[in-house]
């Protein structure tokens, strides 16, 4: 079972940004009484120096806002899934530097959180560096294909081991945090994460239900050891002391929103000293010191006059509207073939629209390079999808998803839900089950809400009778994928 938040990281991908300018610094003078600004990755910033007016301190507060919320929902999704003395017998949470392993895919009575992913299971855990490094252990896969996409505190991804970067034998990976000097044991291959929070978002392919058992028992074999107890037989705690306070029923994204701009800001500042900005980060940094927000210093709201405060409540009004709207309406989105695409998520440089829409969205988004999701909503002719038709999606023969793992397609409903049918299919590609060619050997998948007959069953993927759409999910895509000369046909309506 996934996650909340690992499910809506695969809602972000299904709608497929595409990555902004990474520092599209302009300049824009405007009139005589106000500052000369900056742009850089959809956040504008007055370039003056000195004790800010009331205007200045309003675009710094939305600036800072943005920049600052991945960092902060990054924090609130940590503390709630992990505010637990032990492993919880469903299996969902877990205390710091401990696993949670997905034990059964969804099925369509899973409604848990949108958009369930039937590829993969899941293993996920997060990551406290401060005190020492943890030790990944991966067993064999045997060629299986697996990711453990390592996210920052600021929802980069600083590593992803796995069969695509590190291939399928056993590893072993010391994840160290910034400043970390110790020397390690040999057989280690070092990670260096840049916050001393991580985020692991492990992925193993499920080759189908018969499957199962198979991969929850290689999950079982991934572990996280503290560097001091590496070579030891350890035995993660069941007694972890848990934070008091820890908000543990309402959801992360609305815990950050209805933050006051004092807590908001506060925060940030504290957490930026375990967590840094990066040195690219400097020209933010730098304002925002100007209304008292710098690293490891106490935001003193009370020591803003009343208009300053005015200023930047209203500053972080600003802020979420911009993290919402960026979320909501995606920059730069890509449409080919009535597919949506991204090509960039998951490193996010100075892009901090882009970063702080995608942590709202959905949290957790992956490397193009590791998986990559298009999505449709609508036919060849730009008309909405519905079971009240009958499509077609016709690959050539020559023309499959050029990938190194593997590939599907994957229906919902317009709740994102899987959709109940007679087969319990949910989602069709080679690894879940035959997929019958035709005479010319090209592929004809049969979208509908009836069967097609049983000729054509092994290519059916069961529609409900109203609105739906797909999501094509394409595991270690090839180069054709990643830079847009492979795109994948239109659905067609044939009935």
């Amino acid at each position: 079972m996934k996650s909340p938040s690992l499910a809506a990281a695969e809602v972000l991908i299904l709608i497929a940004l595409l990555v902004i300018a990474a520092c599209g610094c302009t300049t824009t003078t405007q009139n005589a009484t106000t500052s000369t600004n900056q742009t850089i990755g959809g956040v504008t910033l007055p370039t003056t120096s000195g004790s800010p007016t009331p205007t200045e301190a309003r675009q710094i507060a939305a600036a800072a806002y943005v920049f600052g919320y991945p960092l902060l929902l990054m924090d609130a999704t940590k503390t709630q899934q992990t505010a637990v003395p032990a492993l919880t017998p469903d299996g969902t949470r877990a205390p710091i530097n401990q696993f949670v392993r997905a034990i059964t895919p969804p099925d369509a009575s899973f409604t848990s959180v949108v958009t369930p992913n039937v590829d993969t299971l899941y293993a996920s855990a997060w990551l406290n560096l401060t005190k020492e490094p943890i030790v990944l252990s991966v067993p064999d896969t045997n060629g299986r294909y697996y990711m453990m996409p390592m996210l920052s505190a600021w929802t980069d991804v600083f590593s992803s081991p796995g069969t695509r970067t590190t291939g399928s034998n056993a590893s072993n990976f010391a994840i160290v945090g910034p400043g970390w000097n110790g020397t390690l044991p040999g057989g280690l291959t070092k990670i260096e994460s840049p916050t001393e929070t991580a985020w692991i978002v492990g992925r193993t392919q499920l080759n189908g239900p018969a499957d199962v058992p198979a991969v929850t028992a290689l999950q079982a074999k991934y572990k996280l050891t503290p560097l001091s107890a590496w070579g030891t037989n350890y035995t993660p705690p069941t007694n972890v002391p848990v934070a008091p306070g820890a908000h543990t029923t309402a959801a992360p994204s609305a815990q950050v929103a209805n933050m006051t701009p004092s807590t908001f800001y506060g925060r940030m500042a504290t957490l930026m000293v375990a967590n840094p900005p990066s040195s690219a980060d400097k020209p933010v940094v730098d304002q925002m010191a100007r209304i008292g927000l710098v690293p490891g210093t106490t935001f003193d709201w009370n020591g803003l006059n009343a208009t300053m405060q005015n200023a930047v409540a209203q500053g972080a009004k600003d802020g979420l509207a911009l993290v919402n709207a960026s979320g909501l309406k995606p920059p730069g989105i890509v449409f080919k073939n009535g597919w949506g695409f991204n090509y960039g998520l998951g490193s996010y440089g100075t892009n901090y629209t882009l970063r702080a829409g995608t942590a709202w969205l959905g949290l957790g988004a992956n490397l193009p390079e590791d998986a990559f999701y298009p999505a449709i909503y609508v036919d060849a002719n730009g008309t909405a999808l519905t079971g009240a038709h009958q499509y077609v999606i016709h690959f050539g023969k020559n023309d499959m998803p050029p990938v190194n793992a593997f590939w599907s397609i994957t229906m919902y409903n317009s709740r994102n839900f899987l959709v109940n049918n007679s087969l319990d299919r949910y989602a069709v590609g080679p690894h879940l089950g035959k997929l019958t060619r035709n005479a010319d050997g090209s592929l004809d998948i049969y979208v509908q809400n009836t069967s097609p007959g049983p000729a054509k069953e092994s290519n059916w993927l069961p529609a409900p009778s109203d609105a739906f759409h797909l999501v094509m999910r394409l595991y270690w895509p090839q180069e054709a994928v990643l830079n847009g000369s492979w795109v994948p046909p239109a659905v067609q309506q044939v009935g």
